[in-house]
């Protein structure tokens, strides 16, 4: 026997009616729930989840317009916009029925009693929804995957032997669906290694969601990770999917998961061990399927000693823990990551085929990188779009020559650094500041206001 699915709200003033339709339509759906009184409906509503509302068309004897079936489908619709409202309708009201199709009703059936069409009716209305909501969600998947579009395959980790000990570890873990923890400072591919993971893994072909909590506000936590439904608080305009909903199926990935609160440390834990989820302003979990990968660049195991991470959430989210280099660490990479950001970003700016002097890759190899790969990115950008030629030389970087001091000796000074920058595509741009704007990507506005900062 095929297993029920589908839940439907029945609402007749004629309880002998409710009854036989309880009784015929129960083997065939999950959840049948009966309701005699109209202003019991959005009660109902807020208590469970129903895929259909069987609705009377009229519930005062002698009355037979259908405006009341009109007024409660009106308050159903809104209460939850995507709700279907099937009427029931004597056989005299079938035109006025019509009618009401044409105002929001998914269908009708009749009080004549032919259990075929009531069943086949309300069975290809569960269906019709059923399609509606997959299509909704992977409208969202699909959304998202724009929003989120990176090559996997496209990806540099490196040759070092840190790096080859990681991605052993990695290849091992990738197929399974434990939790993984990714360490490493600021700039080092926690990221890039999360979506590496994801493309190695049986969720490859799924999506992957990728969520800042460094950047999430406190009060938006729950909205933006569980989701809302509409009237949920004041800006809450339209029912929201949330990040571990939209990444059912896939992979979701916390970054900067250090800098949570414990409260809503605690919120996280429960989502993770129930694996559900309960919108904000709704009443029905949702079950979620999700493949975890955290990241974060502070001393978790301290922070729990200290009081200010929960160690039951870190045991959690750490079955399998890899910590990334930093690039000062591992500087044999550098000639490697250096020709593969110089490779992304001549074909983004159209520069044709670039390279390095060998001048340009030792000086490279003794900076210190306190931003580490996403600095190293950032340089080489920045240099492209300033090229003269097709060759990028030591001075092309705007780097020190002198650059290998500890890290807190403050030895990069951006403001310089931007200064020189700016000069320099001035010049290139024989002063057309609109070109200049451009090839700096900034707008033109800016450019004067910046000339005018450091007196150009």
């Amino acid at each position: 026997m095929p297993k029920k699915e589908g839940s439907i709200l029945i609402v007749d003033d004629n309880k002998d009616l409710l009854l036989a339709l309880k009784l015929y339509l129960n083997p065939h759906f999950e959840k049948i729930v009966t309701e005699h009184n109209p202003n019991r409906i959005k009660e109902h509503l807020s208590k469970h989840a129903f895929d259909i509302v069987l609705l009377d068309m009229n519930f005062k004897t002698g009355i037979n317009n259908g405006n009341e079936g009109l007024f409660w489908m009106n308050e159903i619709k809104q209460a939850d916009s995507e709700m279907a409202v099937v009427f029931i309708t004597g056989y005299s009201d079938v035109e006025l029925a019509v009618r009401t199709i044409k105002k929001g009703a998914a269908d009708f059936i009749e009080k004549s009693w032919d259990e075929r069409k009531i069943l086949s009716t309300l069975l290809s209305v569960y269906q019709l929804q059923k399609s509606k909501k997959s299509i909704t969600q992977l409208k969202k998947k699909q959304q998202h995957l724009k929003e989120c579009i990176n090559d996997q395959q496209d990806v540099f980790m490196g040759n070092s032997e840190a790096i080859q000990q990681i991605t052993k570890v990695v290849q091992k873990v990738a197929p399974t669906d434990v939790n993984v923890l990714i360490l490493g400072e600021n700039g080092t591919g926690k990221e890039v290694m999360a979506r590496h993971i994801h493309h190695l893994s049986d969720r490859r072909d799924e999506i992957f969601v990728a969520v800042d909590l460094g950047a999430i506000h406190e009060n938006l936590f729950e909205s933006e990770l569980f989701g809302h439904k509409k009237g949920a608080f004041t800006d809450a305009k339209e029912d929201r999917t949330g990040r571990f909903e939209l990444a059912s199926g896939g992979t979701l990935f916390l970054d900067e998961i250090g800098n949570l609160s414990l409260a809503a440390q605690a919120k996280l834990l429960a989502a993770l061990q129930n694996r559900e989820i309960t919108p904000v302003g709704g009443t029905h979990p949702i079950k979620v399927d999700i493949r975890l990968i955290c990241a974060t660049n502070m001393p978790l195991e301290k922070m729990v000693a200290e009081g200010s991470f929960r160690e039951d959430l870190l045991y959690r989210i750490n079955t399998i823990s890899v910590e990334l280099p930093s690039l000062r660490n591992r500087k044999e990479d550098i000639p490697g990551l250096a020709h593969f950001f110089l490779n992304k970003q001549s074909d983004k700016y159209k520069k044709g085929k670039m390279s390095f002097t060998a001048d340009a890759i030792e000086l490279m190899q003794d900076q210190a990188w306190p931003g580490n790969i996403r600095e190293l990115q950032h340089i080489i950008e920045k240099a492209v779009i300033l090229a003269d030629d097709t060759t990028i030389d030591k001075d092309d970087l705007f780097l020190s020559v002198n650059n290998n001091k500890a890290l807190d000796e403050n030895h990069f000074n951006l403001i310089d650094h931007e200064k020189l920058l700016i000069e320099k595509a001035i010049r290139n741009c024989k002063g057309n500041m609109s070109k200049a704007a451009k090839k700096l990507g900034i707008n033109r506005s800016t450019l004067y206001d910046k000339i005018k900062k450091y007196d150009l």
